[in-house]
């Protein structure tokens, strides 16, 4: 999803906080049968999402765990499990909005905090401690492209066609990506995310 006349990537989060809502409504409506066959709890989803800052996450992390990741650019699984954990806890929500994501972790598109600028406008969303939604704010105007790209070293050159519109102007925008088998198989809490898959893939299997 991608939607434009933003002010940052908190706007994109109050978008995905309603669709979630919009969601879960269509789940409660359409598929009340199944949801009752496969005794899936459904969450509730805050009117506001807890939000916490990446190198927040991090410090917190350390101080109570004892394990000094700080200097990483990602969450591994095992932290985003215990922060959803903690969200559960602390505010009795099974989602935690984790935003603020070091620049090197993310695209080059990808806006950098103004007041922080080694750390990004971008967040994941974690449901009952796994990453589900991972979205952000959008790089708009092209000279910061141009920049962005001299940083990592590639060549606008490679990206004529992509950045062409940015040459003639486009709004602050952003969006997000939602992995909806994550979603299924964490509402109807499957061991493996492949039950989620209509056709899972595996070594033994590729088509269908």
């Amino acid at each position: 999803m991608e939607m434009g006349f933003i002010e940052s990537h908190r706007d994109v989060m109050v978008m995905l906080t309603c669709v979630l809502c919009g969601m879960i409504e269509a789940v409660q409506t359409e598929a009340a049968a199944s949801v009752e066959l496969l005794k899936i709890s459904l969450p509730t989803v805050p009117e506001t999402v807890p939000i916490i800052h990446f190198a927040e996450a991090l410090d917190m992390i350390y101080r109570e765990t004892g394990e000094d990741t700080r200097s990483e650019p990602d969450l591994v699984p095992g932290h985003e499990r215990w922060l959803g954990e903690w969200a559960a806890q602390e505010y009795s929500s099974d989602f935690l909005f984790v935003e603020g994501y070091p620049m090197v972790k993310r695209p080059f598109y990808t806006h950098p905090d103004p007041a922080r600028p080694a750390y990004s406008n971008s967040f994941d969303l974690l449901f009952r401690g796994v990453e589900l939604v991972t979205g952000g704010q959008r790089l708009h105007l092209y000279a910061d492209y141009l920049d962005a790209l001299d940083k990592r070293g590639l060549s606008p050159e490679s990206m004529t066609g992509y950045l062409e519109a940015f040459q003639y102007g486009l709004p602050p925008h952003g969006g997000f990506a939602i992995g909806l088998k994550r979603w299924v198989a964490r509402l109807a809490e499957l061991p493996n995310v492949r039950e989620a898959a209509l056709f899972p893939r595996d070594l033994t299997r590729l088509t269908p």
